[in-house]
C-alpha cells in the first residue's frame, strides 16, 4: 500500500460490456459498491467525459453516513474508465483518481483496478479491503447468468 494507493486485479467470468455496465449503471453499482455492512444511494451518475457523479454511503449498522463526487475523465465503453472521487467530509481533503481497465479474455474479463491519492486519515489497506469486499459483490452480480423467463 504505497503512496496511499490501492491496485487490485481480477478475472472475471462475464463479458467486458457486462462488467462496464456494472460500473456505470446507477442501480448495478449501488448493488455491488458499497463495501459489506454499508448501503449506497447514487444521486447523480453521467457517465461521459465531462459528466459527474455524486453518491452516498449509510453505515447500515450506526446509519451515519457520507458521501462522494467525482467527475469521469477518460471513458472508452468496455475498456476503460477513469474517474475522480473527493469526498464531502472537509477533513477527507483532495481528489482521488480511480482506473479501471477491462480487457476480454478467453474466460471472460480482466479487471484491474488503481485507487490513488487516498486521504490520509484513511488507512491504505482499510481502502484495500473495502474495495476486496465491493469487487466480490461485483463477481456475484455479473457471473450469474440469469435467462428471462418465458
Amino acid at each position: 500500500m504505497k503512496d496511499n494507493q490501492v491496485s487490485l486485479h481480477r478475472v472475471i467470468k462475464a463479458s467486458p460490456e457486462k462488467v462496464y455496465r456494472a460500473f456505470t449503471d446507477s442501480l448495478a453499482i449501488a448493488a455491488w459498491l458499497p463495501p459489506y455492512g454499508f448501503l449506497c444511494t447514487v444521486h447523480e451518475m453521467d457517465v461521459k467525459v465531462g459528466g459527474t457523479f455524486r453518491m452516498s454511503f449509510q453505515n447500515f449498522t450506526t446509519g451515519h453516513s457520507h458521501s462522494f463526487g467525482g467527475e469521469y475523465v477518460a471513458v472508452e465503453p468496455n475498456q476503460f474508465l477513469k474517474y475522480t472521487d473527493r469526498f464531502d467530509d472537509p477533513h477527507l481533503p483532495g481528489e482521488m483518481p480511480t482506473t479501471i481497465w477491462l480487457e476480454k479474455t478467453s474466460v471472460g474479463t480482466e479487471l484491474k483496478v488503481l485507487q490513488e491519492n487516498i486521504p490520509a486519515a484513511i488507512p491504505a489497506e482499510m481502502c484495500y479491503l473495502g474495495w476486496q469486499e465491493s469487487l466480490d459483490k461485483l463477481i456475484k452480480l455479473v457471473e450469474p447468468n440469469i435467462p428471462d423467463a418465458g
